[in-house]
């Protein structure tokens, strides 16, 4: 569990989550237009992609700076028991 409580920190987050916002609306306009346009010069790459690889971009930098890049490392815990091993019968 993570907790941002300062009011830069809770900005960030805030930021972050419309960046996200952002980069599924974009997402959706690929998909819907498909990665290449065809403009007056020819195809070409979607704008959007470029805008979307941006918000995903800055998301990433965002939670690296509030530290949520970071999982807990959980124990593994302890080995079930009736596995497959030798028992030496």
């Amino acid at each position: 569990m993570y907790r941002i409580e300062d009011v830069g920190g809770v900005e960030i987050l805030a930021q972050i989550c419309a960046a996200l916002d952002r980069a599924e609306q974009l997402a959706d306009e690929v998909a819907r237009d498909g990665p290449m346009i065809m403009t007056k010069s020819g195809m070409r790459e979607h704008p959007a992609l470029k805008v979307e690889l941006a918000c995903r971009a800055f998301i990433t930098r965002s939670l690296q700076r509030l530290g949520l890049n970071l999982e807990v490392v959980k124990s593994p815990g302890r080995p079930l028991s009736g596995g497959i091993g030798w028992r030496g019968d």
